[in-house]
């Protein structure tokens, strides 16, 4: 499994570990690593903007074995008006929350195909299906995946191998501090016409401490409990939403005509 350096990863890590799954709690940096190998889990890097890190952890599951499932978790956010977003910004960010992604479970697929059996869980979000006001980079990138993965599905479906998507709402992770350094990096906020919003706006949201809970944020355990229903039932559902506004956008989408739909995504 990926971005297992906190949150859905690492507390994902911890508990399959302890029900008895040989788990490779995989992060994007040695430090995260050795801090897991110091628990008793084995890690090793994978950084799914680089390729040569995928091959060479790709390389270190062949020589351990093989793999029952993967779970792809890691993901990052770059906060910000999709106006002000550079191309560049856009390009990292693909890098690691898509084209990583897919890099991997390609490489992956003939393994599970060799061994006549396997899981791909794809860790999406409720930004899969619903946008959300300054969070266009990450939304869209989670909507690619959606895509990918439905029709990934589609094509293992005359294969032994299930794929499956969680979508979780809003969990209680490092996310939100972890996407300062990509905002600073990539958003000049005080140039953009829309710098009084971000002032009012993001900029709380963003940088306050502790951070403010959203409505119905439950902690990274809920996407573990299932994270577990989808790798150990013979039968897995194709996809799992996980907290209830989750559940509640995915009917309003349903129901809701687009204008009502985009009131209530920029009102949440």
């Amino acid at each position: 499994m990926t971005g297992c350096s906190s949150g859905i990863g690492l507390d994902a890590a911890r508990t399959l570990s302890a029900r008895g799954w040989d788990v490779y709690a995989t992060c994007r940096r040695e430090e995260d690593c050795a801090s897991l190998r110091e628990e008793g889990l084995t890690s090793f890097r994978l950084d799914y903007a680089c390729e040569d890190s995928i091959a060479a952890a790709m390389a270190e599951v062949e020589a351990r074995g093989g793999l029952d499932a993967l779970f792809n978790n890691g993901a990052f956010a770059i906060p910000g008006a999709v106006e002000d977003l550079p191309r560049g910004a856009l390009r990292e960010i693909y890098e690691a929350n898509l084209f990583g992604w897919h890099d991997l479970t390609t490489r992956v697929i003939p393994l599970m195909r060799a061994q006549g059996h396997g899981r791909i869980v794809n860790c999406s979000s409720i930004l899969g299906f619903v946008p959300a006001r300054w969070r266009g980079a990450y939304v869209s990138t989670k909507h690619a995946l959606e895509g990918l993965t439905d029709v990934l599905r589609l094509e293992m479906a005359d294969t032994p191998i299930h794929v499956v998507l969680i979508q979780p709402g809003p969990i209680a992770t490092e996310i939100r501090r972890k996407s300062r350094a990509p905002f600073e990096r990539w958003i000049d906020w005080e140039s953009s016409a829309r710098a009084g919003q971000y002032r009012d706006s993001l900029l709380g949201r963003l940088y306050d401490e502790p951070p403010v809970p959203a409505p119905g944020e439950c902690p990274p355990s809920a996407v573990t409990r299932v994270l577990i229903r989808a790798l150990e039932r013979p039968r897995p559902r194709p996809k799992y939403r996980v907290t209830w506004p989750t559940g509640a956008a995915w009917v309003l989408r349903r129901v809701l005509p687009v204008r009502l739909l985009d009131r209530a995504c920029a009102a949440g």
